[in-house]
């Protein structure tokens, strides 16, 4: 088969830019910028959502690298959050003695970097001119809407600010990767070993963070199917995906495929993805326009049947009640928000491009002002102006004051948002502050510590659950004083005290 032809598109797109030479610049210094900030909150590194949680993946794996057990609680079970990568980080911490959180603003770091150069790497394929990366990062970042929504694999600017160092966005960066891989494969006709290598890192994606996984999955299908590939290469895309599923079936630290089954609480959860919609991703209906440009273009277009697959499996997740589904959203954001770009540079008249590119930057100025609180996150709240301070989501604030007196391994008793936290120290908590499909008894867990908060409950019961568990400590606030067997041993913010349980 002969050679590949260049990657981008059009060798002449660069001089059919709506962008003269000297403003082309501009987006590429606009990036930079984005990612300096993002490499600042990597300093402050605020703390929201699961933080805590690959915080103690790495602490289980860091003393105990080959059976770690369950990360929140004391109990040997396995974790869909014991990945290839927290795998390895475990191993760094242990090497080094470094604290988790610098491990994790090391996983920051990386997870940016490949990010960074996936972005780049996957538009090239798409388009030839120097500034389309740039264009197309600001709007993967700030393409949104006008209100805030926050979740791990998702790319809107304040969310990526929290979720930096979490391995969804390691795996956003190896997706975007795989992409670029497998059109080049597809376009190429590359060898038995370039698609294996493809199967793998397939693999390695989903196992790193299932949700972005997924949209992985449907951009790199909608690169096969847009790019018509020969029969001779269809034994090949076997070999890839049957490799891949090799992998995820042996990878030895839990059951990939037992997550197919497991559901229950997390589609309440995730039904929040659906709410306030238009609110959160209005801005990239821009995008949804210059897809319906492309697709008349080309009906194979790789951004919009990308777009295509996305839409279908979160219109499904709508219609069928399985919200988490809604976790594909960025397979329907992402080539929206690059198409919404790219038109920057590709097609039309010239006075339609420019008109396009002054909408495009209108638009991203909107979301960039919609998410400017987050800013606070690197020079702190009170000094952001009034008007950009509405913007700001607080970080949570940690448990750092416990740690002169909660050992690794011990048993804290504490409600749902402790509990979420305090496991980054390496202790443990009685229940899990997030729902745990491999954990058999957690609606037990749960009930038990219901039951020793609740105000009716006898001492002697509160007394035999710390037994049962093996509870040494108690986080509450200021509540439990009254019951005996307690001693309260140091104050914590917001009324919270730490008591320790006499034996």
């Amino acid at each position: 088969m002969r050679a590949a032809p260049p990657e981008a598109p059009p060798a002449g797109a660069a001089s059919r830019s709506a962008l003269p030479a000297g403003r082309a610049a501009a987006p590429r210094i606009a990036a930079a910028l984005v990612v300096v900030l993002l490499l600042l909150v990597v300093v402050r590194l605020p703390w929201a959502g699961d933080l805590g949680m690959h915080a103690a993946t790495i602490q289980r794996l860091r003393h105990n690298l080959l059976h770690p057990g369950n990360p929140l609680v004391a109990a040997d079970t396995p974790s869909p959050y014991y990945s290839p990568w927290m795998l390895l980080l475990g191993c760094v911490a242990d090497a080094s003695g470094l604290s988790v959180f610098v491990v994790l603003r090391l996983a920051a770091l990386t997870g940016l970097a490949l990010l960074v150069t996936g972005v780049w790497r996957y538009v090239r394929t798409l388009c030839a001119h120097r500034a389309a990366p740039a264009v197309a990062a600001l709007s993967l970042v700030l393409l949104w809407g006008t209100s805030l929504i926050n979740w791990s694999g998702f790319l809107a600017l304040n969310s990526l600010a929290l979720t930096v160092s979490y391995p969804s966005v390691l795996a956003l960066g190896l997706a975007f990767h795989l992409w670029t891989w497998v059109t080049r494969a597809v376009r190429a006709g590359a060898g038995w070993g370039s698609w294996l290598g493809i199967g793998a890192l397939w693999a390695v994606v989903l196992l790193c963070h299932q949700f972005t996984g997924i949209v992985a999955t449907l951009g790199a299908l909608a690169a096969v199917l847009s790019a018509r590939p020969p029969r001779t290469l269809w034994p090949r895309l076997g070999a890839a995906a049957a490799l891949g599923l090799l992998v995820l079936a042996l990878w030895p630290y839990y059951d990939f495929f037992a997550l197919f089954w497991a559901g229950g609480d997390l589609e309440e959860v995730h039904r929040a993805l659906y709410e306030h919609f238009l609110g959160r991703y209005w801005l990239a209906l821009l995008g949804v326009g210059a897809l319906a440009l492309r697709a008349r273009r080309d009906r194979r277009d790789p951004l919009a049947v990308f777009f295509a697959l996305g839409a279908l499996v979160c219109a499904a997740g709508w219609a069928s009640g399985h919200y988490s589904w809604g976790r594909a959203l960025p397979a329907a954001l992402i080539p929206a928000q690059l198409a919404a770009a790219l038109a920057v540079f590709e097609g039309g008249r010239r006075a339609v491009r420019v008109r396009w590119a002054w909408t495009l930057a209108a638009a991203l100025a909107l979301g960039a002002w919609a998410q400017a609180g987050v800013l606070g996150y690197v020079v702190g709240r009170d000094a952001l102006p009034e008007p950009l301070a509405v913007h700001y989501t607080p970080p949570w604030a940690g448990y750092h004051w416990i740690t002169p007196y909660v050992r690794y391994g011990q048993v804290v008793m504490a409600r749902t948002f402790p509990a979420r936290l305090v496991p980054a120290y390496g202790v443990y908590t009685v229940a899990p502050g997030y729902p745990d499909f491999f954990l058999p008894d957690e609606a037990r867990r749960d009930a038990a510590v219901d039951r020793y908060f609740a105000r009716s409950t006898p001492g002697g019961e509160r007394r035999h659950i710390l037994r049962e568990y093996g509870v040494r400590w108690v986080l509450d606030r200021g509540r439990t004083v009254r019951d005996g067997g307690l001693h309260a041993v140091a104050h914590g913010p917001d009324g919270e005290v730490l008591y320790a349980v006499l034996r």
